[in-house]
């Protein structure tokens, strides 16, 4: 699968379900997907045990996967504070809306796309806010 050709939503999009597929390997389990409120958009919500986990997913599309640092250039860098703060917002919605007491956090997952075969990379933030 070449994503070269595929626009910044549908990048967004298979970033989104890599990430989902992830965190399902690592023991979560994603309870809901693109959550859409006033505040903004919470792109996955999972729980893992006790905690209920917001995550903010950001994707781009590379040539070849970064090697050593992957600051240099990535999706890190849009994640920016006041989209995280909306995120923030909403969580607070959404919990209020199930009447959740527990614990909970925002997660961040940076998710590269190579465009040659669609080959993901994929690096978990825990507690990004």
């Amino acid at each position: 699968m070449h994503t070269h050709s595929y626009s910044r939503k549908d990048i967004g999009t298979l970033g989104e379900k890599v990430a989902a597929e992830y965190l399902r390997r690592l023991g979560f389990m994603i309870m809901a997907q693109n959550v859409v409120r006033k505040s903004g958009e919470i792109d996955l919500i999972a729980r893992k045990g006790d905690i209920f986990h917001f995550v903010e997913v950001k994707t781009v599309s590379c040539v070849d996967f970064p090697r050593a640092n992957v600051e240099n250039y990535g999706p890190a860098l849009n994640l920016h504070v006041h989209k995280i703060r909306n995120v923030v917002r909403t969580s607070q919605w959404y919990l209020a809306n199930i009447g959740w007491k527990g614990e909970w956090q925002v997660d961040g997952a940076l998710v590269w796309l190579r465009e040659r075969d669609g080959m993901a990379r994929v690096r978990y933030l825990p507690q990004i806010a």
